[in-house]
């Protein structure tokens, strides 16, 4: 582990490789899982506000799920709120394109310039989880490996793109120039060893 800025950062997210390879998995992530997507008090209520824009491009059994019960719900187990899923562990955000290829009604919103939010920080910065320790205030970001994202580790292998770089826009999102900035410092150092 390293430090950055008080964070706990795997080292795996700056030597591993990784792209997303959606012709292979067809984002897999969107519909395979124990629980829907990780979200905070404040992008709940930003998604709610966003609602009249987004439900016209998902699919029609998904708008009547958030009618019904809402784009939510609480897990148990690991003790958070997320994007509720439907029967099947699909996201209730969930759409395909002409390809087949999953992609999140929030995002295909955002890109149509009908919102100006992208989509849940979780699902922007995956693979890269960040663990919130809120007794003691600080964050342990790691990189969770997955079978199904086989292909990207593959991808990111050929193209030689460390995880942390393959997240950049993401990161600097989440965190900041200043705080990618030292990540990819740290990262060309772990690089040249």
């Amino acid at each position: 582990m390293i430090v950055i800025q008080d964070i706990l950062i795997s080292e795996d997210l700056l030597t591993e490789k990784f792209v997303c390879n959606l012709s292979k998995c067809k984002g897999a992530c969107c519909w395979e899982g124990d629980y829907g997507a990780p979200v905070g008090n404040e992008e709940i209520e930003t998604i709610n506000k966003l609602l009249p824009a987004i439900l016209p491009q998902l699919p029609p059994h998904s708008q009547e799920l958030i009618a019904a019960e809402g784009g939510f719900e609480f897990f148990d187990d690991p003790d958070l709120y997320g994007t509720r899923c439907h029967s099947d562990g699909a996201c209730v955000f969930l759409t395909f394109d002409e390809l087949g290829i999953a992609k999140c009604g929030i995002e295909k919103t955002f890109e149509m310039g009908l919102i100006d939010y992208r989509k849940p920080i979780s699902c922007h910065l995956y693979p890269l989880r960040v663990n919130r320790n809120e007794t003691l205030d600080y964050e342990v970001w790691n990189y969770e490996t997955w079978d199904i994202c086989s292909a990207a580790c593959t991808l990111g292998s050929d193209l030689k793109v460390p995880v942390y770089a393959f997240l950049k826009d993401a990161i600097i999102r989440y965190k900041g120039e200043e705080f990618y900035e030292e990540l990819q410092q740290a990262g060309t150092h772990f690089q040249s060893k």
